[in-house]
Order: structure tokens, then sequence, then C-alpha cells
């Protein structure tokens, strides 16, 4: 069955974005990049809100433009065909290959995980990864824990009265300080 993964960068006070909105602290290294490009090999879908996917767009068409360098082409190759399930109550259409999710997000994994395809299930966005884990869909978390702190804005992990146990499956530092964490959801 295929695994469903949430994986962002994070502050290491635990946000996505400060109280300002932003995330100007995550733009990756090249080492960095290059790990999000390997990572983004196994993903067979790619599930997001509507916050998550229209900053994503950019990557759309950012293969017309000829500034970008050997490696951004490289993850716009990648990330361009990989199918995509946008759940947003605002949006009436998407771009690229991408769908408006039909129904909700426990019927749209379940089919998902029914299907006989290759590659995780990634989740992107707080708002979306906050409702599959108070649904128990997430199998493993990807923070990727950036050296800041930031005092507050949109939590990587959802903030509810309950508990779940991890098992950490991988660390991994690079040279900028930042450090990669994979936890399992343990059984």
């Amino acid at each position: 069955m295929r695994s469903v993964t949430y994986s962002m960068g994070v502050s290491l006070d635990g946000y996505i974005v400060g109280p300002d909105g932003k995330f100007d602290w995550t733009p990756p290294d090249k080492e960095v990049f290059r790990f999000w490009i390997d990572e983004i090999r196994g993903v067979g879908v790619h599930l997001m809100g509507r916050r998550l996917y229209e900053t994503m767009l950019y990557w759309e068409t950012a293969d017309q433009d000829p500034s970008l360098g050997e490696a951004e082409m490289e993850w716009a190759a990648l990330w361009k065909p990989l199918p995509k399930v946008v759940f947003s109550t605002t949006l009436s259409e998407v771009q690229g290959n991408a769908r408006l999710a039909s129904g909700g997000l426990a019927a749209e994994i379940e089919r998902l995980r029914a299907e006989p395809r290759e590659g995780e299930i990634a989740i992107g966005g707080a708002t979306l990864a906050a409702q599959a884990a108070a649904l128990d869909l997430i199998d493993e978390y990807r923070p990727m824990v950036y050296p800041v702190l930031v005092g507050g804005g949109i939590p990587f992990f959802p903030r509810q009265e309950r508990r779940v146990d991890l098992e950490l499956v991988e660390t991994r530092p690079f040279n900028s300080r930042v450090v990669y964490l994979r936890y399992r959801v343990a059984s």
C-alpha cells in the first residue's frame, strides 16, 4: 500500500511560515535543493491546499525561464508532470497536471492508496496535513528543520489534543545547518 508522507521546511520552533506570513528563511542551498529533487522522484501524487498550489504554480512554466540553473530545470521537469490533487473551496479550476479533489481527504487518500501505482502520496501544506493527521492518515512526517526561531505563524504540526508515537527512521544534517528528520508513525 502506498505511504502518505508530510514534508515541508520548518523553523526550529515549529512553523512553516512566520507570523508575518513569510518563509524567506527557507530558500534551499544547492545541497538541500538536490535533496528535494531526489525526494520528489519517489512521489507518485502530491496533495495540496490552495495556498501551496498557488505558490507552486510558478514551476508549471518555470522551464520557459532562460535564467534557471540546471538544478531548477531538473526540478521543473519532475514537478510539472507530477499528478497533483488540490483541495480548495475557492478555486473552480486548476492548471497543469492538477485536478481539484472531488471528495473528502479520507476518501481521496483511500482511492489513491488502492491504485496500483508507484510512488508515495505526498501531502503539502500545514492545513491539509493537519486534517490528514486528525484522521490518522499520515504514515511519515519529514520536517526539514531550519536553524531559525520565527516566534509564531502557521505550525508544521497540528495543535491537537492527541498523542502520536513516532519512530526515527533517518536524519541528515546539511552544511547549511539545516537538518532533515524522517519519522514513521509507530504501529
